[in-house]
C-alpha cells in the first residue's frame, strides 16, 4: 500500500469506517437492493435487450454455439461472449424454460456487481477503504449503471472486463511511478484475461479505453517503460487464446461475414456517421452527464478540479488520462447514453477522493466547481422525481398517487443531500443521495414501469395472442409491429413479414396473423386476391417508444384455404 492509502493519514468518519468494515458484503447488498427489483420485474425490452436476448435463445434452442442468429438472419453486429454467458445463464437459473427474460439479464446484474467490486479494488491502489468503498458505492448508485445491470446486453458485463485491465494497468503504473506494491505475474495475466474477455463480449470497446490510457499517461510523461511490468508479450498471448478460438471459427463459418457487418458496418459505421438515428453533436454525453451520473455528479466537478491541482501525482494522473476517454466518445457521431459507461470508475474514484479529504485552499475556479455541481445535481434530481409521477399519467391509467410518499421522502433525502454538502459536509452529503437513490430506483422499476400499460405493446400483444390461440394453429405472423421484444415472447419461428405476406401465410395455413394498422390495407387486399376469409379477433394499442409513435395491431384470424389460386403468369 502506497502513503496515500495508509488509514492514519487521515481520520476516518465512524459511520463509513463502520459500513467500510466489511465493504464487499456492504457493497453486495446495496447493489441488489437498487438493481434486483428491475431484472425481475420490467418485461421485454425493444431493441437491444431482446435481439441479445432472442439470439442466445436460438443459441440454445439450436445447439449451435459459434453461430449467432435472430429470427433466419445473421446476428454479426457484437462477438459471442454475451450470447454465451446469456446462454449460460438461462439454461441453469431457467431450468428449462427459456421464457422469461431475467434469467437472460442475469449476466448483466453479476457483471455490474463485479464492476462495483473491482472498482473497490482499483481505488485500493491509492486510497485509504473507506474512499475505495464510496468510490464503489457511487459507482453502484449511477443511475446509467443501474439501468445497464437491470437489461440483457453487453455494457455492464464490458465495464466488468474494462475495470480488470485497467486496476492492472493502474497498479503497473504505480508501481514505476509511485514506489507502489510491484505487480505480480499473476494479476498482470488477470489483465490480460480480462481484456481478452472484454474483446470477445463488445470488441474493440475495452481496447479503446486500454489504448487511450497507455497512450495518454505515456505521452504525458514521455516514457513508456512503465508498461513493461504488465508483461504485454505473454499478456497478448493470454488474450488471444481466449479470443482466437472462436474468431477463427465464425470466420470460416460465415465466410469472412462476421468481420465485414461487425468491424466494417457496426463498429466503423459508428466512426463515420450517425448509425439507426442515433447521431449527435459533440457535448451530448455532456450534456447527459448530470442525469447518467446521478447521484455522483454533485461531487465529481469538485473532483476533477482537485485532480487537476494534484496532477502531478501519478494515481491523479491516471485517473485523469482514463477520464480524458471521454472526450473521444464525444467525437464519434453515434452516440448512445452507455457508450461512455467505462470512464464512470475514474470519475467516482476522483469524486470520492475529494469527497472525504480534508478540506484546503481552493482557486476560484475550483470555487465555481463547486457551487455548479449541486445546480446539476438538484435539477436532475427534480426531473427524477418528477418521472413517476408523470408518467403514469401519460402511459398508463393515470397517476398513482400512493407513490407521491417515497417520491417524497426521495426528494426530502435529496434536499438534505444538498444543504450537507453547502455545508461542507461530504458524508452526510453521500449517505443522504445514496439512501434517495435506494428509495427511487426500486419505485421506478418494480412499481412504476410495469404500470406503464401503454408502452409495452409486445407483452400485452403476446398475451392476447396466447389467449386466442386454438390447438393445432401455426405460429402466428406478424406485420408492421415485429419489433424483438415480441419475437422474444412468441417465440422463434415466429413469421415476420409484410401485410401482403401475413396474408399468403393465413391463406396457407391459416392461424393468427397480428397486423399494424399501416400494413392492413396491404394484408385485406392481399387475401381477397387469394379469396380467403379473415376475421378480427383482437386488437391492441400502445406507444411504441423505440420508434416514438402509436400503433394499433390488430390481430386476425384467417382461414385456411383449401385450394390455393394459380398465381397469374408474368
Amino acid at each position: 500500500m502506497t502513503d496515500a492509502a495508509k488509514p492514519a493519514a487521515r481520520r476516518v468518519p465512524g459511520a463509513l469506517a463502520w459500513l467500510a468494515h466489511r465493504p464487499r458484503l456492504v457493497l453486495v447488498v446495496l447493489c441488489l437492493v437498487l438493481w434486483s427489483p428491475g431484472v425481475f420485474s420490467l418485461p421485454p425490452l425493444d431493441r437491444d435487450e431482446s435481439r441479445f436476448a432472442q439470439a442466445s435463445k436460438q443459441m440454445l434452442e439450436s445447439g449451435d454455439i459459434i453461430d449467432i442468429r435472430f429470427g433466419a438472419v445473421p446476428r454479426y453486429k457484437k462477438p459471442v461472449g454475451i450470447y454465451w454467458m446469456q446462454a449460460a445463464a438461462t439454461e441453469i437459473a431457467g431450468l428449462g424454460d427459456r421464457s422469461h427474460i431475467w434469467t437472460y439479464r442475469l449476466p448483466s446484474l453479476l457483471g455490474a456487481l463485479a464492476a462495483v467490486l473491482l472498482t473497490f479494488w482499483c481505488a485500493r491502489a491509492f486510497a485509504a477503504a473507506d474512499i475505495a468503498f464510496l468510490a464503489a458505492a457511487l459507482l453502484a448508485g449511477t443511475l446509467l449503471l443501474a439501468a445497464e445491470a437491470t437489461i440483457a446486453t453487453t455494457d455492464a458485463v464490458q465495464l466488468a472486463c474494462v475495470l480488470g485491465m485497467q486496476g492492472m494497468l493502474f497498479r503497473a503504473y504505480l508501481a514505476a511511478k509511485a514506489n507502489g506494491p510491484p505487480l505480480g505475474r499473476w494479476l498482470a495475466l488477470a489483465g490480460w484475461a480480462a481484456f481478452g474477455l472484454g474483446v470477445l463480449v463488445k470488441g474493440p470497446g475495452v481496447l479503446v479505453v486500454a489504448g487511450t490510457t497507455i497512450a495518454g499517461l505515456s505521452l504525458w510523461d514521455r516514457n513508456a517503460r512503465w508498461l513493461l511490468k504488465t508483461r504485454p508479450l505473454s499478456g497478448l498471448v493470454v488474450a488471444l487464446l481466449i479470443v482466437a478460438p472462436w474468431f477463427l471459427a465464425i470466420a470460416l463459418k460465415s465466410h469472412g461475414g462476421f468481420f465485414q457487418e461487425s468491424l466494417g458496418h457496426d463498429f466503423g459505421g459508428k466512426l463515420v456517421g450517425g448509425q439507426e438515428s442515433h447521431g449527435a453533436w459533440p457535448g451530448y454525453f455532456l450534456a447527459l452527464s448530470s442525469v447518467i451520473l446521478w447521484p455522483a455528479i454533485l461531487f465529481l466537478l469538485p473532483g476533477l478540479g482537485a485532480a487537476i491541482r494534484a496532477r502531478a501525482e501519478p494515481a491523479m494522473r491516471f485517473l485523469l488520462v482514463w477520464s480524458a476517454s471521454w472526450v473521444l466518445f464525444e467525437l464519434v457521431p453515434t452516440k448512445l447514453p452507455h457508450y461512455v459507461l467505462p470512464v464512470f470508475p475514474a470519475l467516482v474514484m476522483l469524486a470520492a477522493a475529494w469527497a472525504l479529504k480534508p478540506r484546503e485552499a481552493e482557486a476560484v475556479w475550483q470555487r465555481v466547481l463547486f457551487y455548479a455541481a449541486p445546480v446539476q445535481f438538484a435539477l436532475a434530481a427534480a426531473a427524477l422525481a418528477a418521472a413517476p409521477m408523470i408518467l403514469p399519467g401519460m402511459y398508463g391509467e393515470g397517476t398513482m398517487w400512493w407513490v407521491a410518499a417515497p417520491v417524497a421522502l426521495f426528494a426530502v433525502l435529496s434536499v438534505w443531500a444538498l444543504v450537507a454538502y453547502l455545508r461542507r459536509n461530504n458524508l452526510t452529503a453521500a449517505l443522504s443521495m445514496l439512501a434517495s437513490a435506494v428509495i427511487l430506483y426500486p419505485v421506478l422499476t418494480a412499481w412504476v414501469a410495469p404500470r406503464l400499460d401503454q408502452l409495452w405493446v409486445s407483452p400485452r400483444a403476446a398475451e392476447a395472442e396466447k389467449r386466442l390461440t386454438q390447438p393445432g394453429d401455426p405460429p402466428p405472423a406478424l406485420a408492421g409491429y415485429v419489433e424483438p421484444s415480441l419475437v422474444f415472447l412468441l417465440g422463434t419461428e415466429t413469421r415476420q413479414t409484410d401485410g401482403r405476406g401475413a396474408a399468403d401465410a393465413g391463406a396457407a395455413q391459416g392461424g393468427l396473423a397480428l397486423i399494424e394498422e399501416r400494413e392492413k390495407p396491404a394484408f385485406i387486399a392481399r387475401l381477397a386476391e387469394l379469396e380467403a376469409d379473415a376475421t378480427e379477433v383482437g386488437a391492441v394499442d400502445g406507444f411504441n417508444y423505440s420508434r416514438g409513435r402509436r400503433v394499433h395491431i390488430r390481430i386476425f384470424r384467417v382461414t385456411l384455404v383449401r385450394e390455393m389460386p394459380v398465381p397469374p403468369a408474368e
